[in-house]
């Protein structure tokens, strides 16, 4: 038997905004946007490579709505692995995300908390390689 983590759900204000964010800041790719009537959508993105994705999910009403951004209290909420964190912090820093640390040096790899448009905590991470 195979099981995988397929998608995500994260909660957000607005379907354009959470697309513009994830694909033109964080530089992922768009895998479906379709409608699904009054106003919903299914709308996926995922970093290119990737086996998982997001389901950007539209808050539906209030008590949704008070959990976007700290879906998970206050604590980081993704892992966003990448083979190169210089490149990455560097592209991401000139597109205007906000990192709420300096990188710093891990027995695991080389990490630092930045906040999506929505305010929820990720960490970028180069994992350290094996010797």
């Amino acid at each position: 038997m195979t099981r995988t983590i397929a998608s995500v759900a994260l909660v957000v204000a607005d379907y354009d905004e959470a697309i513009a964010f994830y694909v033109d800041v964080l530089g992922f790719s768009l895998i479906d946007d379709a409608p699904l009537g009054d106003g919903k959508r299914w709308v996926r993105v995922a970093p290119t490579g990737s086996g998982a994705a997001l389901l950007l999910a539209r808050a539906d009403g209030p008590e949704q709505a008070a959990h976007i951004g700290d879906q998970t209290g206050g604590r980081v909420f993704l892992f966003l692995e990448t083979d190169d964190f210089a490149r990455d912090h560097a592209s991401f820093s000139s597109r205007g995300v906000r990192f709420l640390e300096e990188p710093r040096f891990e027995a695991y790899g080389t990490v630092a908390v930045f906040e999506d448009l929505y305010g929820n905590r990720w960490d970028l991470i180069e994992p350290k390689r094996a010797a």
